[in-house]
């Protein structure tokens, strides 16, 4: 926790080179549930380093998965901008939602996630949010998900 939310971090070092488009990955798994959605906004160290965040607005209510942050170096020196997987880089903010439960069911759910933490998110969503999501159709989301960062490009 930071303030009003979490911190989320990236799951391998990497180096950004100017000019330079990645998309980086959350070590950590994110569920936001089907009452809430998130908001993500970046940490300022790196904005201040030049790096700039190009998705960094909303995740749906009801997503299960690893977030894929989109940045690109625009760093005025034309330096590279490193990043540790330790170093806090975004805020994960939960902001409650009006209207009736409408959880995520995009290609995108449980991506980056592997075979076992799909299974013990879906018993989470299957024990506890039965109302709100269709065992069948979570089955289907988890074997047709995105298992890497390549897959995201395509």
């Amino acid at each position: 926790m930071d303030g009003d939310g979490y911190v989320l971090t990236v799951k391998d070092d990497v180096e950004v080179s100017y000019l330079q488009h990645l998309n980086l990955l959350s070590k950590e798994i994110v569920f936001v549930p089907p009452n809430f959605v998130a908001h993500l906004t970046a940490k300022s160290r790196f904005g201040r380093m030049g790096l700039s965040f190009l998705n960094a607005a909303k995740v749906h209510s009801g997503f299960v998965g690893r977030l894929a942050l989109e940045v690109v170096n625009l760093n005025n020196d034309r330096k590279p901008v490193k990043i540790r997987a330790s170093d806090p880089f975004m805020h994960f903010e939960l902001v409650s939602r009006a209207g009736p439960p409408n959880p995520y069911h995009g290609r995108y759910m449980f991506q980056c996630m592997t075979d076992e933490e799909v299974e013990r998110y879906l018993d989470i969503l299957i024990k506890n949010f039965s109302d709100v999501y269709d065992k069948g159709q979570l089955m289907s989301l988890a074997s047709g998900r995105v298992h890497s960062t390549e897959e995201l490009l395509s």
